[in-house]
């Protein structure tokens, strides 16, 4: 074996032709990876590979066109027929021989994950696993031209044949989504045709899952055809008595077997749990589970049924592959596909409004919910181009939200404070409300008192006093067992009614602005503070991360209660300081008439009054629940809140609310200057396939003159 497996690479290498793939190979890479990541940016080997994959199509038929082929047309083969070594092992050894070369391009090809990892991009991991997929992709590929040559001493007919048949599994995917699965016949002819699907398993690694059930079908693909060459050769090196077995059964019994195995085994790998089949590599862990929804999947109890309105195979694959990860993790998760164009008006029992294609619906008893496909991902708009660019993906926080909305009795009340100046909850925040299925009303105490069916009144960022009487409604509120959310103004200054509110719970409001002297606890200026993050139940989320709070005021409270308990939750360092007299300022460090550091900057409050608990958290500044400040900490503000907002959300008998944000795309573009992007590419381009090139035609013409 090992014998035919020099000579059949020796070969190859002894002319242009797998010297040709080499450089063909890593010349086409080499053009997609100049122009897309080092020119354009992308940190994404995905999209170069993606867009070279039909390369394959073209170079693996003139890679394994003479394999077998030339070896019957020379009549060469008879001594290898007539060899004692078995034709599994010879056949063996000449698709190990392809793999070597295909390899090899595949590991120059590694060069450019590292250029990008250096480069700023931030997608080393991710960036390999698509390279490992495109190499088994390439290894299918091979097994099948090797079968195929096995078939025709003809090279021409070998490279034509082979050319068909990859490109049957190229377009195999968009073959299957012409065909109507309703119906055991529908049904079967799509499971039939899509089992010769070569690229769909590709695209699970080319979106950064290290695939079970991928590798399984790649190996199971390259050892079937392998087999089936093994087979044609075998049919011709022996004969059979008439009287005997005939050769033909022989070989039709064991291709069937073969074949059955192969469909069995993939059968089996497409029933593993995603949480076994799948490796989630990309920096955001887009096809996990965070494990506040794992949790959250463990408590429920009721039947819940996902609908997505487009076929299987056309759903985007970061939504199909979300849904398992929901369906693997709970009992009362069933996930259906429903195809529009075979069943167009199924939507129309759940929602009278036009849904678009890929929309789910979540339906729980008489409940239901539709999640439309366009609020599964986050986008931005370039107003200098008009072009629309997806950012993030939240199709996890959509589908949690859905399914407490049709599992939930009640949903909560929340109520925000209007005329003291307020500022209205905006953006991301206005919509993790919306997603902890919160209605939030803005009410005035002038007019109304509070509803008996609030969970927590907000009051934000005040800019004015609260009359005495809506102090007054506030405590009486508080004294029932409500929950108040605060957040402070500093422009403001002491505003003494929300004081008198505060102090309800031993707490003060500290006058003037908190600076901060620890360089690592600032942001540009040092009243941008970076504050400890204090572990408690509202910071578990963020405990190893920083949370940016622009211009907080400090928060002074009781060293030691009888009645009231706190929580830290952010705090300065020791070197901070609050500037009481704003106007005055000469220096941050501390001087007669501020208060030392450490100071709390938000904190929890709670007392029991009548056996009912009263609840308040209080934030220093209220500018850190904006999207430009939490920009500034990659979502650890929004953590929070969210976090916050779970507590708030809690009626205190149904599990609190879970907000889960969305997963921000990695943007770390590529940055690279011009000459640098020019010299990368042409090594790429233009150097190592000219140098394969040139070692091919060196070794051609001195093997020939000797």
């Amino acid at each position: 074996m090992t014998a035919v497996f020099k000579r059949e690479l020796f070969a190859m290498l002894h002319t242009v032709t797998g010297w040709l793939y080499i450089a063909a190979t890593i010349a086409l890479f080499g053009l997609f990876t100049y122009a897309i990541n080092f020119t354009y940016g992308d940190p994404l080997l995905s999209n170069t590979l993606g867009s070279i994959s039909y390369l394959m199509l073209i170079t693996v038929p003139v890679l394994t066109m003479r394999t077998l082929s030339e070896e019957r047309r020379s009549k060469t083969d008879q001594l290898l027929l007539t060899s004692p070594l078995p034709v599994g092992r010879m056949v063996l050894a000449k698709y190990l021989a392809l793999a070597v070369i295909h390899s090899a391009a595949v590991l120059i090809m590694c060069v450019a994950p590292l250029i990008i990892l250096g480069s700023g991009g931030g997608t080393g991991p991710q960036n390999f696993v698509s390279l490992l997929g495109f190499w088994l992709y390439g290894m299918g590929c091979l097994a099948i031209g090797l079968f195929v040559s096995a078939l025709s001493e003809s090279q021409v007919i070998a490279a034509v044949l082979t050319f068909v048949f990859l490109f049957l599994g190229y377009l195999m995917s968009s073959i299957t989504q012409l065909i109507t699965d309703t119906g055991f016949l529908g049904t079967a002819v799509k499971a039939l045709l899509g089992s010769y699907d070569l690229t769909t398993p590709l695209n699970t690694f080319f979106d950064g899952c290290v695939s079970l059930t991928g590798v399984i079908y790649y190996v199971s693909i390259s050892a079937l055809f392998v087999f089936l060459a093994t087979q044609v050769i075998q049919k011709r090196r022996w004969t059979v008595s008439t009287k005997k077995l005939s050769l033909s059964a022989f070989s039709a019994g064991f291709t069937g077997m073969a074949v059955a195995l192969a469909v069995f085994v993939n059968l089996a790998a497409n029933e593993l749990p995603s949480t076994i089949s799948q490796i989630d590599v990309t920096a955001a862990q887009l096809y996990s589970l965070t494990d506040t929804t794992t949790a959250y999947l463990g408590t429920l109890d009721k039947d819940v049924k996902i609908y997505v309105i487009g076929q299987e195979a056309s759903v985007d694959t970061t939504v199909k592959q979300t849904l398992q990860k929901y369906a693997d993790s709970s009992d009362h998760i069933d996930v259906e596909y429903n195809d529009p164009y075979a069943n167009p008006t199924f939507y129309q029992q759940f929602t009278s409004d036009q849904i678009s294609y890929g929309s789910l619906i979540v339906v729980c008893g008489e409940r239901s919910k539709v999640i439309d496909y366009s609020s599964l991902f986050e986008s931005e708009i370039d107003y200098d181009t008009y072009q629309s660019t997806v950012t993030g993906y939240d199709g996890e926080g959509q589908i949690d939200s859905a399914i407490q909305y049709v599992t939930s009795e009640t949903l909560p009340a929340l109520y925000a404070l209007e005329g003291h100046g307020e500022t209205a909850l905006s953006g991301n925040f206005s919509a993790a409300v919306e997603k902890a299925n919160a209605t939030l009303t803005t009410i005035s105490l002038l007019t109304t008192d509070i509803p008996e069916d609030a969970q927590a009144v907000i009051v934000n960022g005040p800019t004015s006093d609260l009359s005495s009487d809506d102090a007054d409604k506030l405590i009486s509120y508080l004294n029932g067992g409500g929950t108040l959310l605060v957040t402070l103004n500093y422009e403001a200054g002491q505003l003494p009614n929300l004081g008198k509110v505060l102090a309800e719970f031993e707490v003060t409001q500290l006058p003037g602005l908190v600076f901060e002297n620890d360089q690592s606890m600032f942001y540009q200026q040092q009243y941008y503070l970076l504050p400890t993050v204090e572990y408690s139940d509202y910071t578990k989320s963020i405990s190893n991360q920083r949370v940016f709070l622009p211009l907080s005021q400090g928060l002074g409270h009781a060293d030691a209660s009888e009645t009231v308990t706190y929580t830290s939750i952010l705090t300065t360092s020791d070197s901070a300081v609050a500037k009481a007299d704003l106007n005055n300022v000469t220096t941050t460090e501390f001087v007669e008439g501020d208060t030392r550091g450490p100071l709390d900057v938000a904190l929890a409050a709670t007392k029991t009054v009548s056996d009912k608990t009263a609840t308040l958290l209080a934030f220093g500044g209220f500018q850190m629940f904006t999207d430009s400040a939490d920009e500034v900490v990659s979502g650890a503000n929004l953590t929070l809140f969210t976090d916050t907002l779970a507590t708030l959300s809690s009626d205190g008998e149904s599990p609190a609310a879970i907000v889960v944000p969305a997963k921000a795309y990695d943007t770390s573009r590529v940055t690279m200057d011009a000459m640098a992007a020019l010299l990368w590419g042409a090594l790429l381009l233009a150097v190592i396939p000219l140098a394969c090139l040139a070692a091919g035609v060196l070794i051609w013409y001195r093997r020939r003159k000797s």
